[in-house]
């Protein structure tokens, strides 16, 4: 893989990750574009002990515009983009309106009309190497404490851009799902004598077999016991490490084709494209990464075809969720999709 770093006309970081060495990256981004808006305000929930950004700045940003004014296809002598170049594998730039200080923009594709479920698995793996070296970089960064990758798809869960892409934040404190979690798992190695509480969760899924999807040999998808979502499904690695960067090239190589069928299994399930977000779980920078174990959460807000899951009174007022799917007729639901 090439890596090639660049600046767009404002000054922010663009790095193109090519499948081929003699890629041409000479492309200058020729656009006037004003500076990069002020920081995102972070201000703290003393009743939550959470952390809350307040972006004025983002209620700008581009919403749903036609194909031919995407900002993240590439640039042609008519109409200049985010991408100077006239085209590309992976690309990953700072996002023109962050919600925190730290935000990257990854496109998977050049192609507008792509999925990420209709990428090549040797596609998969330079988006995953793209992925573990920001997390490596941004790891180092001194304010920053955990890094998250993740895709949303579907203007059921609230894009605003159709292009193929995902989305890095880098937070400048541990997120409360993650400290939930690791909270969870120092209390299961204390009480077992040093066990990983994602490892034994991962050992009884595979042995119990009900809710697993699909698996090969180096990772394994199942729909977890407690879903919170009409359609979850974890992937996770045999091998334990603490996150993307430490990910070895045989776990990144076998990622691509369990993902690629989960996606595709969705997408068959109702015979339409799935709402969705996947999102990545890394250990924090410096802290409890002894108990974290790097696993892909991936869930669909869509229940039934034509229906949705609407975060009502108890999710988003108690944090409480009610789920109208069993998991285990979840699993079921997915494995019986037949694919192309």
């Amino acid at each position: 893989m090439k890596r090639t770093s660049t600046h767009l006309a404002d000054g922010r970081e663009l790095i193109y990750f090519d499948e081929c060495d003699d890629a041409d990256r000479t492309a200058a981004d020729l656009r006037d574009l004003p500076p990069p808006p002020p920081a995102s305000q972070l201000r703290y929930d003393p009743l939550t002990d959470e952390w809350v950004a307040v972006a004025g700045h983002r209620q700008t940003r581009t919403f749903l515009p036609p194909s031919d004014e995407c900002p993240l296809c590439p640039s042609t002598p008519e109409r200049r983009t985010e991408i100077p170049a006239a085209d590309y594998d992976v690309v990953v730039f700072s996002n023109r309106f962050p919600s925190f200080q730290h935000c990257e923009v990854v496109c998977f594709t050049a192609d507008h009309n792509a999925s990420f479920a209709s990428l090549q698995p040797a596609r998969v793996r330079t988006v995953l190497d793209a992925l573990a070296d920001r997390t490596a970089v941004l790891s180092g960064l001194p304010d920053v404490e955990q890094v998250f990758c993740f895709e949303n798809r579907g203007v059921e869960i609230g894009v605003t851009l159709h292009h193929p892409h995902g989305q890095i934040y880098a937070y400048p404190f541990v997120t409360p799902r993650t400290r939930t979690m690791l909270a969870a798992a120092r209390r299961h190695a204390e009480t077992t004598g040093g066990r990983n509480l994602f490892a034994d969760i991962l050992a009884a899924e595979r042995t119990d077999g009900a809710r697993v999807v699909a698996a090969n040999a180096g990772w394994t998808a199942y729909v977890p016991a407690a879903a919170r979502w009409p359609f979850e499904v974890h992937l996770v690695p045999h091998e334990r490490v603490p996150d993307l960067a430490a990910l070895p090239p045989a776990d990144r190589d076998l990622f691509a084709p369990l993902y690629l069928e989960i996606l595709r299994r969705l997408d068959g399930l109702f015979g339409t494209p799935m709402p969705y977000v996947s999102a990545w779980y890394q250990a924090p920078v410096h802290a409890d990464r002894d108990l974290a174990y790097l696993h892909l959460q991936l869930f669909s807000v869509r229940r039934a075809p034509g229906k949705l899951k609407f975060l009502a009174g108890s999710e988003s007022a108690m944090g409480v969720f009610v789920n109208d799917v069993v998991p285990e007729e979840a699993a079921r639901m997915l494995r019986e999709v037949v694919l192309p």
